[in-house]
């Protein structure tokens, strides 16, 4: 009898823990349930084209959260705007939702190819190798390039671009007609070069140094406007050059030293000259030269100090001035 008094109080333990295990989940889904529908209910507002910062921004007040899920390519929506989101717009849901939302990384990007130099159809199947099109074709005249090859591109070479995008081409014209000056490329050379020209064609030339430059003295580093540009007599055009010379501390102003080669004798003859000043002696040029040519020579000119510029030809000093 007491084994089947002992069962039966077991059977009646057990019995209570299941009631209460029962009881426990169906208050624990009440107070859940409870707890959920405490939240008041929102409208998901429409985040598409607003960047993360002002969907957060929106999300706030709403007691709603976001969540960026990943990011695509497309060129349409600005790069870190969103694009998509999950629930959509309008749709009803609780406080503390988190919305998903799909962040735009703008157009595919490409690297624009260099075309100067190419023929047009060569130009567009080097585009179209890059996916990229060909976009508006004009002419111009050209000191540089051949008709008919491309002179100048937008965007630039080596600028980054969205895949498809189009690039217009400017074609060579061929040499400008009498009576239309373009701006030569004098980048690398002799600034002398570019100040001969301007007296020949009316173009007033300005010039500023860099004493930092490593290249050799009176290369034009920079010019202004850029070679090829159509310009008008008596119009200023500007370049920096190296005044790079045995390092010493040279002043911003300059003037032109000409000489002209004694015509007769030898076809060419080495000329050589060479500037004394307060920072000691310098050789400014040394070359070959044809007999009876002019020769324009741009020398720096220390502030408030003279200078002594001796001239030799096949090592023989011929003639010495003061600048």
């Amino acid at each position: 009898m007491k084994f089947f008094e002992r069962e039966a109080g077991t059977v009646e333990i057990l019995f209570l823990l299941a009631v209460l295990v029962v009881v426990g989940a169906y208050a624990l889904d009440w107070a859940i349930g409870a707890a959920v529908h405490s939240r008041k209910p929102r409208a998901v507002p429409d985040l598409k084209g607003h960047s993360v910062a002002d969907a957060l921004q929106t999300l706030s007040p709403l007691d709603l959260g976001l969540r960026e899920k990943s990011m695509e390519f497309d060129s349409s929506v600005p790069i870190g705007s969103i694009l998509r989101q999950d629930p959509p717009a309008d749709s009803i849901v609780r406080e503390g939702k988190i919305i998903n939302v799909v962040i735009s990384e703008g157009g595919q990007a490409e690297i624009a190819p260099s075309l100067a130099g190419l023929p047009l159809r060569n130009a567009e199947m080097l585009l179209r190798e890059n996916e990229l099109g060909l976009g508006e074709v004009q002419e111009a005249y050209s000191l540089r390039f051949d008709k008919g090859l491309v002179m100048a591109q937008d965007p630039k070479e080596e600028s980054s671009v969205e895949k498809n995008s189009l690039v217009n081409v400017t074609l060579s014209a061929g040499m400008p007609p009498a009576g239309v000056i373009l701006m030569p490329d004098f980048n690398r050379k002799n600034v002398a070069q570019a100040q001969i020209w301007g007296e020949k064609d009316g173009i007033s030339v300005s010039v500023s140094s860099d004493p930092d430059s490593l290249f050799p003295y009176g290369v034009v580093l920079t010019q202004t406007p850029d070679p090829d540009t159509v310009l008008q007599s008596g119009a200023t055009v500007s370049f920096v050059v190296s005044a790079h010379v045995g390092g010493a501390p040279l002043s911003r102003g300059m003037r032109l030293f000409s000489y002209r080669i004694p015509k007769g004798g030898a076809a060419e003859s080495l000329l050589r000259v060479v500037v004394e000043d307060k920072y000691g002696e310098r050789e400014v040029f040394n070359g070959l030269r044809r007999s009876g040519e002019r020769v324009a020579i741009p020398i720096e000119e220390p502030a408030g100090a003279s200078v002594h510029v001796k001239i030799f030809l096949n090592g023989i000093l011929v003639e010495e001035r003061d600048l």
